[in-house]
């Protein structure tokens, strides 16, 4: 993980972000599936990546190999021992890239960031400048 200042301000607003739509998707689907039965219910801890259904969010990657070079791999985990159709999951990723580029003109106005399917995964790519943020 980069330490830079800019670096930091960038991943906690992208953190917000993804904050955001974990609680959307906690309470369209939350009661969808049992929790892991080591998972804490949504909203009983001090970060949404420890509680609830749903862990979202993006993790840097230096884009070797990408047809979009470097970005943020978006990531959706659903934390159940039960089987979630492949179906589901499509809808999930669906809703979480439409609202994820929705949002992302909110959380980093003026910058062009744009979402698409990079293989197996999508992915925020443009300008990842730290300049202003």
């Amino acid at each position: 993980m980069l330490n830079h200042p800019e670096t930091l301000k960038w991943e906690k607003k992208l953190k917000k972000l993804f904050d955001e739509i974990d609680d959307y998707l906690e309470a369209r689907y939350g009661e969808t599936y049992p929790l892991h039965p080591s998972r804490a219910k949504w909203g009983t801890t001090s970060n949404k990546e420890h509680d609830g259904l749903f862990n979202v969010g993006a993790s840097f990657t230096t884009g070797l190999g990408s047809d979009y070079g470097p970005g943020y791999v978006i990531e959706v985990r659903l934390v159940t021992l039960s089987e979630v159709s492949e179906e589901l999951r499509e809808e999930i990723a669906t809703e979480v890239v439409a609202l994820a580029q929705e949002k992302l003109t909110q959380y980093f106005p003026g910058k062009l960031l744009k979402i698409a399917r990079d293989g197996n995964v999508y992915k925020i790519y443009g300008d990842l400048s730290l300049g202003k943020l």
